[in-house]
């Protein structure tokens, strides 16, 4: 006796429930693997938000703090960094590249972030990937800015337009630097990572607009006859020198933050211990991957939880299976004496109705790795565009083999309570006379 026809010919018989139950698990087994899947993303794009940087450097003060000020653009660094102790650290033996970076300020939300030149040319996210412009050019004047891929599509600019930046870095800002606009020279590509939220001006920009605003105060700076009245002239030409003299203001600049390449990644945790112990001013060096793992763990609730809710949807989708069968025990008696007249043993009854349960589950878990993945294989470029995750299409992760045969395990478990039930019917059924 063929087991698997029998199946076959049962599943004809009961299309629409047995479909309904192939449904409701691979839409569950979708579920389940579209967010195991998200979670792994996820992961490796947290960790991948930047490549390259041997360490990063701030003000004394919590690990995860600096990281998330100066990686993630979240919170504020407790304290700026003199620019001659950035002069000093970036000049030591064994490093490769320095990219200084100064914060405070925002545009309507979004954090401004001052720099230089070795930004856009050391900067890395992903897998070593490098900044790249859809638009324009990097900034080469004081008053350019250069725009993140998501300011320059919520807010709508283009290369030309000017903005105007505001002091603090909250969402509603009552200070705005109005009189020192800054134009955009260029846009960046999407990263996926906070640099699409970011606005990028010059140290000097920064310095500045800085400077205007500390003076605000004066007087002649609120008289638009100051400039040309002849009683001011000589005013005006101490001004003027005093302008010159800005080209050596770096030395009085300060930073929020700097990044660091070395030469070799050994020399990291020995130049991290120096400069923990800097004399000139109290310094905190983070290694960023060991960093990025502490704030993992922080988050990782998050990720159990997530995990643990897709795993009840599995269940209650392997669920609807065992009603199904359960429901449909009683009508079937009748064809399971049938079949015990036609010669089936009580363990050819069990063995069918496992292996229709094996067959409900083992389709629904096809269906749904057929169509989680064809999800994630058509929409992974609006994915990466609208949340910045780069779906990479691997079938052979360790962690969705096991969530695979987790499911398997769970409906195969789950078959054997109606195929005991309908065991032991057909042992009853096998033994009573009925007229």
């Amino acid at each position: 006796m063929n087991i698997g026809v029998l199946a076959i010919k049962s599943f004809r018989n009961r299309k629409l429930s047995i479909g309904l139950a192939i449904a409701s698990i691979s839409l569950s087994v979708a579920l389940l693997l579209g967010v195991e899947i998200v979670r792994n993303q996820a992961k490796s794009s947290f960790a991948s938000t930047v490549s390259g940087t041997d360490l990063i450097v701030g003000a004394r003060g919590g690990s995860v703090n600096l990281l998330l000020y100066s990686v993630f653009r979240i919170g504020n660094p407790t304290n700026n960094i003199e620019w001659h102790s950035y002069d000093e650290i970036r000049n030591l033996t064994g490093v490769k590249w320095s990219i200084p970076l100064s914060m405070g300020d925002s545009h309507r939300g979004f954090r401004v972030i001052g720099t230089d030149d070795n930004y856009f040319e050391h900067y890395r996210y992903g897998r070593d990937r490098n900044l790249a412009l859809t638009k324009g050019a990097w900034f080469e004047h004081e008053d350019e800015t250069v725009l993140g891929a998501e300011v320059a599509a919520s807010l709508g600019y283009r290369p030309g337009d000017e903005i105007v930046v505001a002091h603090g870095a909250g969402d509603e800002s009552f200070i705005t630097h109005d009189e020192q606009p800054f134009r955009v020279v260029g846009i960046l590509a999407s990263t996926g990572t906070p640099v699409d939220r970011s606005v990028h001006v010059s140290l000097d920009g920064i310095d500045r607009m800085h400077k205007d605003w500390t003076g605000a105060d004066d007087d002649h700076n609120h008289d638009p006859l100051y400039a040309t009245s002849p009683d001011t002239e000589h005013d005006g030409e101490e001004e003027h020198d005093e302008h010159d003299d800005t080209t050596d203001h770096a030395v009085d600049r300060n930073i929020s933050a700097f990044m660091l390449g070395l030469d070799s990644r050994a020399a990291a945790i020995g130049l991290q211990r120096r400069i923990n112990q800097f004399e000139d001013e109290p310094l905190s060096a983070i290694l960023p991957g060991v960093t990025l793992l502490e704030l993992w763990q922080i988050v990782g609730l998050v990720e159990h939880t997530l995990r643990a809710i897709s795993l009840f949807v599995v269940v209650v989708g392997l669920s609807s299976m065992l009603i199904i069968l359960m429901t449909s025990i009683n009508e079937r008696r009748r064809e399971m004496a049938i079949l015990r007249a036609l010669g089936a043993r009580p363990g050819h009854v069990f063995s069918l109705i496992l292996g229709e349960a094996i067959a409900i589950t083992l389709s629904g878990i096809g269906l749904g790795i057929i169509l989680v993945y064809g999800v994630f294989l058509l929409g992974h470029g609006w994915i990466a565009r609208q949340f910045g995750l780069f779906i990479e299409m691997n079938l052979l992760t360790p962690n969705l083999v096991y969530v695979v045969l987790l499911v398997m395990l769970i409906g195969f478990l789950i078959g054997l309570i109606p195929g005991i039930r309908m065991y032991r019917y057909s042992l009853i059924d096998g033994m009573t006379i009925r007229i």
